[in-house]
């Protein structure tokens, strides 16, 4: 069966018309000649006299790539691309999911307060502040907190139990300045004011003590809302970069367009031969 090529010639020609940059596309196929006018930066007529028509008519084109940062689309949309939907599209659906993941992360982590202010925290004197992530954190880790001092009055004689996150404090501590764990008097150590220090330091003080001993299943519960919370905020975050991305991406793309408009001055010519079975 022969094969016909046809070639089709693209010709771009770039002219000023206004404040908007009109391109004639001519097709042809050695026979016949088909001319059509693409105007960058206008709406169809029939939305022109829309609002946002209006809008976009105010930007100027070299402002494209500035509306497209702001505005994911919005510089396509000024240059009379129709891919500004395909952004706009993105950036909504984003910024749902954004919010969405956002407020179930908020949501899991009143849950997750709650638990431990109402169960683990209620047989502690004050008032039960909240605090920072990493002292939640910690709940997961060690069934309880401890106490801060084991002393009734004077200096702090710090937590001896080392299932416990204070007691461990305390180890560290005195593995850290030298003091032997066997030593029954540690106080005689030379060590020892420094290991203190260390110790008070890091220790949780009794405003912020946590037990969730004969309460296992409230603590399972809480490692799992933890666990959600940690789930939601990674979303979001992730969403969070690809709407960055987005707006990149637009920018670039609006930057290019409006380059390749001002080089095509004297002319664009592109060919192509395709073949026809």
């Amino acid at each position: 069966m022969a094969i016909a090529c046809v070639p089709f010639v693209l010709v771009a020609q770039r002219q000023e018309a206004r404040r908007a940059g009109v391109v004639r596309m001519e097709l042809s196929d050695g026979v016949r000649s088909e001319t059509g006018i693409v105007r960058f930066g206008a709406l169809p007529p029939n939305d022109t006299g829309s609002y946002l028509a209006r809008a976009l008519g105010r930007i100027p084109l070299s402002a494209a790539p500035l509306a497209s940062a702001i505005l994911p689309g919005a510089g396509q949309a000024r240059l009379g691309q129709d891919r500004f939907v395909g952004y706009l599209a993105v950036e909504a659906y984003l910024l749902v999911q954004y919010f969405k993941n956002s407020h179930e992360g908020n949501t899991n982590a009143e849950t997750y307060r709650a638990l431990a202010r109402d169960v683990a925290r209620r047989s502690f004197p004050g008032t039960h502040p909240d605090t920072v992530w990493g002292y939640y954190e910690l709940m997961e880790s060690f069934l309880e907190s401890g106490a801060f001092t084991i002393g009734f009055s004077g200096t702090t004689v710090p937590e001896t139990d080392t299932t416990t996150y204070n007691g461990r404090q305390w180890m560290l501590a005195r593995q850290t300045f030298g003091i032997a764990l066997d030593d029954p008097a540690p106080t005689a150590s030379a060590g020892y004011v420094r290991a203190l220090a260390f110790y008070e330091s890091r220790a949780v003080p009794q405003a912020y003590g946590w037990s969730w001993r004969n309460a296992q299943l409230e603590k399972d519960l809480y490692v799992r809302v933890i666990g959600r919370a940690n789930d939601a905020y990674r979303r979001a975050t992730n969403d969070l970069i690809v709407l960055i991305a987005n707006h990149v991406l637009s920018t670039i793309d609006a930057f290019a367009t409006l380059r390749l408009l001002q080089a095509s001055q004297g002319g664009l010519r592109v060919g192509a031969t395709v073949g026809i079975p």
